[in-house]
């Protein structure tokens, strides 16, 4: 009896769920397509969300990455790639000694685990909330260090340049800001 139930019943009962479903119509979300329109904002993410990397800046513009290599180090994946180099008076890419002259993170690799973000002592990498990093392009999905650099905001300068916070490199560390420049009041005064 269970030498004919296995050999009748069995494969029966196993495509049992195939049988069932078999004419349905499927459920699918034609992503990015959501109810025929192309989405154009990401949806909300959870407030730790993991998502690609940002090399930032310290407000007068100079990198905080000091080529230290320690995100290399500390990443299971070997995913990134830092290649460190001395700053000279003549050009000045970040505040201390050195600066990350080529840094690379290769995203078919990485597994967006954040061991990179908490071994960087300077908190020049973090992570966006940016999660849609599908291409079909190998290459394209190696960033460059021009790609994961922050932007550019009002009020700071493109690097290389002297530092402008203070003379001293401590003082970036330490949180000093930018000296204030004072507007004069006519410029404060609306055109009539």
């Amino acid at each position: 009896m269970s030498a004919l139930k296995e050999t009748l019943w069995d494969p029966i009962a196993g495509f049992g769920v195939t049988f069932r479903t078999m004419f349905k119509k499927p459920v699918t979300e034609k992503y990015p397509f959501m109810d025929g329109k192309k989405r154009t904002t990401q949806g909300p993410t959870a407030p730790r969300f993991h998502g690609r990397h940002q090399l930032n800046r310290w407000p007068d513009g100079l990198e905080k990455c000091v080529g230290c290599e320690l995100c290399a180090w500390a990443c299971p994946a070997d995913a990134i790639y830092v290649e460190g180099a001395e700053n000279t008076a003549d050009d000045r890419f970040s505040p201390g000694e050195r600066y990350g002259r080529v840094y690379q993170i290769n995203y078919l690799r990485c597994i967006l685990c954040g061991l990179c973000i908490e071994a960087c002592p300077t908190r020049a990498l973090t992570m966006t909330n940016e999660y849609e990093l599908a291409n079909d392009n190998r290459e394209d999905l190696i960033y460059e260090k021009s790609d994961l650099l922050a932007p550019l905001l009002p009020g700071m300068v493109e690097p290389p340049h002297e530092m402008l916070i203070s003379d001293d490199h401590r003082d970036y560390y330490r949180g000093k800001s930018l000296p204030i420049v004072e507007v004069s009041a006519t410029a404060k005064e609306p055109k009539s």
